[in-house]
């Protein structure tokens, strides 16, 4: 189990490095620095520019593989250069990275446990109500884009204030701007405003994973060990949890890798509709600001999550099925 441990993660330090290059890559030719300095007033001289681009490592001048290497040789030792407003992008990575942490973490884990208890639930009283009942929430949850999704949370939060007359769900920033007090009086006011953009992508999560869920517990409700161990007096819901549900979470393992860069995408706009100042919010306002290494910054946080989920994964996988472990 070390030495597979051993060479995924090697395979994640050359995928991380493939990223870098590419994002890299892509961000220094996609993006225009020079736009950001050219669109102040009074407009800057042309060689005020040039030497504002070069105080950041990304001068024009310069072959985009050299500045490449420039900026690699100061990433290696953690510094991953300035941002285009001056400031360092590791100050603002260290401030934003986690507070999406937060809502991913948080909102995958309670979708996740959610919908495979959704799906084992639906699979087990298949065409019943119950299971019809699932079957249409998930399929409404699904063709609901996220963003809208939390559009209609806010919107549900705004009218039970309204008709409760205070304030019950607050749903904009991470906290009350000003709020001081007891340890616990501040962590409920986290937690009410963490409520929403959790919700946001925990239910989209549900959906997803309980319909796989489903598809792949039927798969193994008619299984011949199923039976046998049943016929042995072990209690129904004993065989279905220790025997049906673990065979039916090894292919929702692999499903577990691939659907992360979906949880991704979403929370970038769940971070954007409730305020919440992460990763999301800062791609987008980096890209309208054609900020080259704060793009590189965040992408390399979604090659890095992306990857640790599918490791994570992998571990999953290995501990469920023991012909992977021998293997």
């Amino acid at each position: 189990m070390l030495g597979y441990l051993s060479r995924r993660l090697g395979y994640i330090a050359i995928l991380m490095l493939v990223a870098a290059f590419l994002s890299y890559l892509l961000a220094a030719t996609a993006l225009s620095p020079r736009v950001y300095f050219e669109a102040r007033q009074p407009r800057p001289p042309a060689a005020q520019i040039d030497a504002q681009l070069a105080a950041i490592g990304l001068d024009p001048r310069e072959p985009v593989l050299v500045r490449f290497a420039h900026w690699s040789e100061h990433a290696v030792r953690g510094d991953l250069g300035r941002s285009i407003r001056g400031g360092s992008v590791n100050d603002e990575f260290g401030r934003r990275v986690g507070v999406s942490l937060r809502l991913l973490v948080l909102g995958t884990a309670l979708g996740t446990a959610l919908g495979v208890l959704a799906g084992m639930w639906s699979a087990v009283r298949q065409y019943r109500l119950s299971d019809r009942s699932l079957t249409l929430i998930a399929f409404v949850l699904l063709s609901t884009p996220t963003f809208l999704l939390a559009l209609l949370l806010k919107i549900g939060a705004l009218a039970l204030n309204q008709h409760s007359g205070r304030q019950l769900i607050s749903f904009t920033g991470e906290k009350t701007p000003g709020i001081d007090g007891s340890f616990g009086a501040v962590f409920a006011d986290r937690a009410v405003h963490l409520l929403l953009p959790t919700l946001s992508i925990g239910l989209a999560t549900l959906a997803s994973y309980s319909r796989y869920q489903r598809s792949a517990m039927l798969d193994v409700l008619g299984a011949d060990y199923l039976r046998t161990a049943e016929a042995k007096g072990l209690s129904r819901r004993r065989v279905l949890i220790k025997h049906g549900l673990r065979t039916a979470l090894i292919p929702m393992s692999t499903f577990f890798s691939f659907g992360f860069l979906g949880v991704l995408t979403g929370a970038t706009f769940t971070e954007k509709i409730f305020g919440w100042h992460g990763m999301g919010e800062w791609f987008i306002d980096s890209i309208n600001n054609n900020d080259v290494n704060a793009v590189v910054a965040v992408n390399l946080f979604a090659a890095g999550t992306v990857l640790l989920s599918g490791l994570l994964a992998d571990l999953l996988h290995a501990a469920l099925d023991p012909r992977v472990r021998r293997g």
